[in-house]
C-alpha cells in the first residue's frame, strides 16, 4: 500500500528531520546524497516506510496512511516560531541563516524514548551501536522499496523478550536495559503522552524509574516537537551554550538556563540555533572513555 502527498517544498529536509537519525548507521533512518529522507517507523497502524523529497512523499506498509497523515507535523508545519525573538546577535544571525528551521513532531513516543534511554550516561558512539545492533537483530525489514538494511524497530513485546545476554552483547548495561523493560511494559500508556501538553507528557514519562529530565526532554523534542524542552543534565550542552553566548569554557545547567531564560517558551529552539553555529569550546579534557561491556 502506498500513498502520495505533495510537500510544500521544505528547503532543507536534513535540518528539520536530522534529529530523528541516531547516527549515520541508523537502520530506521537514511538520508541520501540528493537529500531524500527515508524513515522506517512502527506506527499505531503497523510498520511503515516513508520517503520524503523536496517535491513529494510516498509511504508503504500497513502504517502508510498514518504516516502520510502525520507528514505535515513531521515536517514542522505545526511548529510556530512566530513568537520567537532573538536576544543575542549570534542567535539572530543563526536564525537568519536557517529560516527553514522547523521542529519536527513524530507523534511516536516509544520510537524516541528507547534510543534516548540507550544514550544515557554513555558516548553517542556506544548508544548508536547498541540501537543499530538491537534494531537490526530484533526489528523487521522496512516495507516497500526501502534502501537495503533498513529496519522497523521491534514491537514492545519483542523488546521485553530480548535475553539479558543480548543486551550485554550490544553493550547495554543492566540499568538501561531495565529502564527499557519497564517502559515497554506500559508502552500504550506512554504513547498517550504524544497527545498531551509537554508538562503533562513529562510527568507521565517520569513515572517510570530511570526516566529523568534529560531523557524526557529528548523525547518531548522529537515526539511532541516541544519548543521549550531544553535538555538538562547533558555533558556538553551547557558548555556549548555558555561558550557561544559568553565565551566561558565551562558552564553549569543553572548557568545555561539563566542564559536561555529570555527565550522561555522557545529554549529548545534557541539551543538548536546555537548548535547550528558550530561554536563549541575547545576540548580541554579527554573524551569520555568507551566501556566495552560486551567483553566483560
Amino acid at each position: 500500500m502506498s500513498g502520495r502527498f505533495p510537500v510544500g517544498s521544505p528547503t532543507d529536509l536534513t535540518l528539520i528531520l536530522g534529529p530523528l537519525r541516531r547516527g549515520p548507521g541508523d537502520p530506521t533512518c537514511r538520508i541520501g546524497r540528493d537529500g531524500t529522507f527515508w524513515r522506517a517507523s512502527r506506527t499505531p497502524k503497523g510498520p511503515a516506510t516513508l520517503r520524503v523529497t523536496p517535491s513529494g512523499a510516498e509511504a508503504w506498509g500497513p502504517g502508510a496512511d498514518w504516516m502520510m497523515a502525520q507528514l505535515p507535523s513531521l515536517l514542522g508545519e505545526l511548529d510556530d516560531p512566530s513568537t520567537f525573538v532573538a536576544h543575542h546577535r549570534l542567535v539572530a544571525e543563526a536564525a537568519r541563516r536557517a529560516p527553514a528551521l522547523r521542529l519536527t513532531r513524530t507523534g511516536l513516543v516509544m520510537e524516541a524514548l528507547i534510543p534516548s534511554i540507550l544514550e544515557q550516561k554513555v558516548t553517542t558512539d556506544e548508544a548508536y551501536k547498541a540501537w543499530r545492533l538491537l534494531v537490526r537483530k530484533y526489528g523487521e525489514e522496512a516495507p516497500g522499496p526501502a534502501p537495503a538494511g533498513m529496519h522497523v524497530m521491534p514491537t514492545a513485546r519483542t523488546w521485553s523478550l530480548i535475553p539479558s545476554w543480548e543486551w550485554h552483547k550490544a553493550g547495554v548495561d543492566n540499568k538501561r536495559a531495565a529502564t527499557i523493560l519497564r517502559a515497554v511494559r506500559v508502552a500504550p500508556r506512554l504513547e498517550e503522552a504524544s497527545t498531551m501538553r509537554p508538562e503533562e507528557a513529562a510527568a507521565r514519562l517520569q513515572l517510570i524509574p530511570g526516566i529523568g529530565p534529560w531523557t524526557t526532554a529528548e523525547v518531548l523534542q522529537r515526539a511532541l516537537g516541544a519548543p521549550d524542552a531544553i535538555t538538562v543534565g547533558d555533558l556538553h550542552l551547557p558548555n556549548i551554550i555558555g561558550y557561544a553566548l559568553t565565551g566561558a569554557h565551562r558552564s553549569t545547567d543553572e548557568e545555561m538556563l539563566a542564559l536561555l531564560a529570555p527565550y522561555e517558551g522557545h529554549r529548545h529552539r534557541a539551543a538548536r540555533l546555537i548548535l547550528l553555529t558550530g561554536r563549541t569550546p575547545p576540548r580541554r579534557t579527554p573524551k569520555m572513555p568507551v566501556a566495552n561491556i560486551a567483553s566483560l
